[in-house]
């Protein structure tokens, strides 16, 4: 096992006060930000806010059945108009993407412009959808005052067809045909095309394209950076149209570049500039009607297709002669690009037009100022005892985290009737179709996404991780991004928090709370506000989940799939057979939780206003309630907790009352390790707290058996825990076993030792067993597995709570790690293991990476070794990083582990 660290992720270390030092700001990063808090904020207004993949999400899907993969897809990317957004490589776009910049290239042999990356769709993977393409984020900073964006581009042709055929061949038992197997990429036969960004002002962006040849021969290249305005005009709702034109003399008066002027009614003009001599192709963002659909006509003479059509096959009717449009590209060419060799051009977007100094020396040193910068911020946020390779992983992860912050438009009414010129079919608005109940929801926010390429769209939990380590770089940020899901356009009226846009109604583990109080802390303790803004909004959910989740009013809960995919033997989101209920343990774990997270913040409250007193007592009620429940019997007399395993399991009501519990060991079982939170020695002072704890111990000391209390060095301590210590030591006996939970790498979601476990739910047979990497089964699109692999959200929240049980046991409770080997760990040791098992994955072991796997990224070549990946999941023998691989968002925790700075908490100080 990897040895333990020092250091404790959610514990203070060493100490940063917050953005601003009393001397000033650490760093002009800081300075920026401190002027930057509303998200409105000029250095805000330019990001990478455009999508990595629009094709194939709901928002454009238009069909009769839902099938939103088949109704946009990727065929249609190049030459379809997209109604709520747009997407690109390495691209920018303004805070509400209206206009929008990437770069296309061509090697001379694909058959279409590389506008976007590729992937496979769930019908096309042997394990769901799956980009096929290789990128990174390299850098970035909060305000996006500078930022760098890899794309590797094969010189052959894209095979895009073997890519489809080969992984339609293979079976869920087999690895995924990557692009790297199809040997494009031997011999370092590629390209890679850099897209640095550099902000001379809020409103001026200083942009550096620079492509590579890694290969052994001369290879041809087309570069072309593009501009367009998203499409508003063509549904009906916003006929205001920008315009693209191409500025020529005597407009344009300096020579040595071409530039287009970009005009719109809510930005007003920008121009951009392009240095050399370039060829300058102007069309519209229109889709070609004719040929995706056989239509008489197009609305435009010039489609979005027309720049393919010129520079792919020769065909320059689609360009328009007067130099004006909605879309417009810069056409650099070379025949060949020496091995070794690199070609760059330089691009400003700004508003005012081109004068003798857009690329004088200004332009270099506005480069140099903010890649100074940005190492000036991380010098100041990543502690200076990491060393190289944990800083470098770090700082990618932050880098990832900050490319994946994306414009989200999605207005659900509008979507479900259609727009007055795009009618939506009738079927989609029947009663059940998808989100039909979420006719309120209306945003149009930049959001944190999980991934750039599969999950273009933002899930209520993975939102909640990605503000730890986003509180780190920017706690601004983090805070808006918890608040907002709590806002009436995204919350639905009920209380429930939208799960993420395949079905909103879909319920996520209720993580908002535990998100919102580590980001105050790790923000310094000091904005009360925020946590009354998420507080009361977190009531209204919190209350959603009381009335909807706990059928039998028995305060044990069936809260369906809960983000943990096919964890169980069935698909816990879809109905049960009429008349059975499924009590979950991990639904109520996390509703005690949930209920100690919403009495932390209740108590820190009421430090500054008595008010909040009576809340925090009701949090604490509702938590022995809770703990009551769970540790003596459900609503039919069956326990969650199995005496002979020493194990909690899901327990299965059928019609006619009787329980059976369904005995697979897996994470379902550890999360109750979940419900447990420090109470600290000031809450004496609370006067209505504590008289109402005094009248429970007196009236009612069976509900008060979760509080327990001991003396320490330091004083009296109190710990309010769901588990108990006898049925914690026989959980965490299973939990570091070797043979069942622990892998070198955290800690598995399902137990190795299970073998097949078959069962019958309402006359079907049903079944699991462990499965340590790609899920072999079809449930949720089969591209998702949680029977074996490691998960680093759940590995970091069960760290977090043994960390605490820690802080209370001391030395008096030990257990031994691994299980049987006779060596004795305190629960805060246990802590640091776990954490130091997740960080493992990312640091050398020979020169190679865990989470590498057998993938290319773990060539000897320092080309793909310089740049790690953060995958969604883990192997769970192998540590081999699985599912999408761009998972900067709750994988980017990695950068807090690493990374775990915390100030002083003003309470103990």
């Amino acid at each position: 096992m990897p040895p333990a660290v020092p250091g404790a992720p959610f514990e203070p270390r060493t100490a940063p006060p917050g953005p601003q030092d009393a001397g000033g700001p650490r760093s002009a990063e800081h300075a920026r930000l401190a002027g930057s808090a509303d998200m409105s904020a000029p250095w805000r207004l330019w990001g990478p806010y455009l999508a990595g993949r629009q094709w194939g999400t709901v928002r454009e899907d238009y069909s009769g059945d839902g099938d939103a993969w088949s109704s946009f897809p990727f065929d249609h990317a190049h030459a379809r108009a997209y109604r709520w957004g747009e997407d690109g490589l390495g691209g920018i776009c303004d805070r509400y993407g209206f206009l929008n910049f990437s770069v296309a290239l061509w090697n001379g042999k694909d058959p279409v412009l590389k506008e976007r990356l590729f992937g496979l769709t769930n019908e096309e993977g042997n394990h769901g959808e799956d980009a096929k393409e290789y990128w990174w984020a390299v850098d970035g900073t909060p305000t996006h005052s500078w930022m760098q964006w890899l794309y590797r581009y094969p010189q052959a042709e894209f095979p895009y067809e073997e890519l489809r055929r080969v992984n339609a061949e293979r079976s869920r038992l087999e690895r995924e045909y990557e692009l790297a197997d199809t040997g494009v990429l031997d011999e370092d036969r590629f390209f890679d095309v850099q897209v640095t960004y550099a902000k001379a002002a809020p409103d001026d962006v200083c942009i550096v394209v620079t492509a590579t040849n890694h290969g052994p021969d001369p290879a041809p290249l087309h570069l072309l950076p593009q501009v367009w305005f998203r499409n508003t005009w063509s549904w009906g709702g916003d006929k205001r149209q920008g315009v693209l034109t191409q500025l020529l003399a005597p407009t344009l008066t300096v020579s040595g570049l071409e530039a287009v002027e970009a005009e719109h009614g809510f930005l007003g003009r920008y121009h951009l500039a392009a240095e050399g001599d370039p060829v300058v192709l102007c069309c519209d963002n229109e889709t070609d009607a004719v040929t995706l659909f056989g239509a008489e006509r197009n609305a435009s003479r010039y489609p979005k297709d027309g720049i393919d059509r010129r520079v792919v096959h020769g065909d320059e009717s689609r360009i328009n002669p007067s130099d004006s449009g909605t879309k417009a590209a810069f056409w650099y060419r070379w025949d060949a690009v020496g091995p070794g060799e690199s070609v760059s051009v330089r691009l400003r977007l700004r508003r005012a037009a081109p004068d003798e100094d857009v690329f004088g020396p200004g332009f270099d040193a506005v480069l140099a100022d903010r890649r100074a910068e940005a190492d000036d911020f991380y010098a100041s946020v990543i502690h200076e005892s990491l060393s190289d390779e944990d800083r470098h992983v770090a700082r990618r992860a932050y880098a990832g985290l900050l490319w994946t912050k994306q414009l989200y438009r999605f207005d659900v009414a509008q979507w479900l009737d259609g727009d007055p010129d795009f009618h939506a079919p009738e079927a989609r608005r029947r009663r059940g179709r998808r989100n039909t109940g979420w006719r309120h929801l209306a945003l149009a926010d930049v959001i944190s996404m999980p991934d750039e390429w599969e999950y273009p769209w933002f899930a209520a939990w993975d939102t909640a991780f990605h503000c730890i380590p986003l509180a780190h770089v920017d706690p601004d940020f983090a805070k808006e991004q918890l608040v907002l899901m709590c806002r009436e356009w995204a919350m639905h009226p009920n209380g429930q928090l939208p799960a993420y846009e395949w079905a909103f109604g879909d319920v996520n583990p209720p993580v908002h709370a535990w998100a919102a109080w580590h980001v105050y802390r790790i923000d310094g303790y000091r904005d009360q506000q925020f946590l009354v803004r998420v507080f009361t909004k977190l009531l209204l959910n919190f209350s959603w989940w009381v009335n909807r989740k706990d059928a039998g009013g028995s305060n044990v809960f069936e809260g369906g799939f809960l983000g943990m995919d096919n964890i169980a033997l069935f698909d816990r989101s879809a109905p049960l057979p009429p008349g059975y209920r499924l009590e979950q343990s991990d639904a109520t774990s996390w509703m005690a939780f949930y209920c100690q997270q919403m009495l932390k913040i209740a108590l820190e409250l009421s430090r500054f206003d008595q008010a909040w007193d009576g809340t925090a007592t009701k949090f604490f009620e509702h938590f022995l309630a809770i703990a009551q429940a769970m540790n003596a019997f459900g609503s039919h007399e069956v326990s969650l907790w199995h005496e002979e395993d020493g194990f909690f399991y899901d327990v299965l009501v059928a019609p006619d009352g009787t329980a059976e519990p369904l005995q697979v060991r897996s994470m379902v079982g550890l999360l109750p390790i979940l419900g447990v939170t420090e109470i600290p020695r000031w809450v004496a002072q609370l006067p209505d707290v504590a008289e109402r704890v005094r009248w429970l111990q007196r009236r009612r000391p069976e509900l008060m058996r979760p509080l327990r209390s001991r003396s320490g060095p330091e004083g009296r301590k109190m710990l309010l825990s769901l588990v108990g210590e006898e049925r914690l030591a026989r959980i965490l006996q299973r939990m570091f076993d070797t043979d069942e939970f622990l892998s070198p790498y955290g800690i598995r979601s399902l137990s190795k030792a299970t073998g097949q476990v078959f069962a019958q739910v309402g006359g079907r047979d049903v079944s699991i067993e462990y499965e340590p990497g790609e899920s072999r089964t079809k449930l949720f699109g089969g591209n998702s597995n949680w029977r074996g692999p490691v998960w680093f959200p759940v590995n970091v929240l069960l760290a977090d709570k043994l960390r605490t049980l820690g802080r209370y046991y001391g030395d008096a409770f030990t257990i031994e790690i691994p299980t049987g080997s006779g060596h004795r760990c305190t629960l805060v040791e246990a802590a640091d293991l776990v954490d130091n098992s997740l960080t493992a994955l990312f640091r050398p072991v020979g020169g190679k990476r865990p989470a590498d796997g057998k993938r290319i990224e773990s060539s000897d070549s320092d080309l793909w070794r310089e740049h790690p990946t953060f995958s969604e999941f883990f192997d769970g023998d192998t540590g081999e990083g699985l599912g999408a691989t761009h998972q900067t968002g709750w994988t980017a925790l990695v950068a807090h582990l690493l990374n775990p700075r915390l100030p002083p908490d003003p309470r103990f100080t």
